[in-house]
């Protein structure tokens, strides 16, 4: 646990695996305030991040980029306080020398649900375009198109070791959006 004065290198502290030998999350972050640093298979810095509930931010980013998150660090502190975490993230940035690529350029690949219309084939775009106007055909054409992504995200997760169950949020993938409940 961190005090505002004392802030711990990112070097100081353990590399902890994302998913262990089971395929699982580590539960013990549920509902804990602090900062985490996340890395990818050859401990190379990817992102450094704070949450309200680290146990739930490390899956939405495990979700949102699962190639890059092997590792993480972790620095829980006591009573939420916006400005603690964003020093002890600065500090973290600053001691690595450079900026992650998750808080970045990539920040948003980090940060930000799925945007499936990205992702469709050019079958579904003509079909999203024919039903253009056609609020009630559009929503069940994202939602169509967002559980095909769902799917083969969850293949590529499963290929990755993880073997917990994930559940979307049903309401976001009508607007075209995956992110966890």
């Amino acid at each position: 646990m961190t005090t505002q004065t004392n802030i711990p290198t990112l070097a100081s502290l353990d590399y902890l695996p994302y998913l262990n030998e089971g395929g699982l999350f580590d539960e013990s972050f549920a509902k804990k305030v602090g900062v985490y640093a996340i890395f990818d298979e050859a401990k190379n810095l990817q992102f450094i991040g704070y949450s309200r509930d680290i146990s739930l931010s490390l899956k939405q980013h495990f979700v949102r980029q699962c190639d890059r998150c092997y590792w993480f660090k972790v620095e829980t502190i006591d009573r939420p306080s916006r400005s603690i975490l964003e020093q002890i993230r600065d500090a973290w940035i600053a001691e690595n020398g450079s900026v992650p690529p998750g808080n970045g350029e990539d920040e948003a690949k980090w940060t930000q649900a799925i945007d499936v219309k990205t992702m469709m084939t050019e079958e579904e775009r003509e079909s999203y375009e024919k039903v253009s106007g056609y609020e009630l055909s559009q929503i069940k054409c994202l939602k169509k198109i967002a559980r095909r992504v769902e799917a083969e995200l969850l293949e590529t997760l499963q290929a990755r070791g993880l073997s917990e169950k994930l559940r979307f949020n049903p309401k976001q993938k009508e607007t075209g959006l995956l992110d966890l409940k």
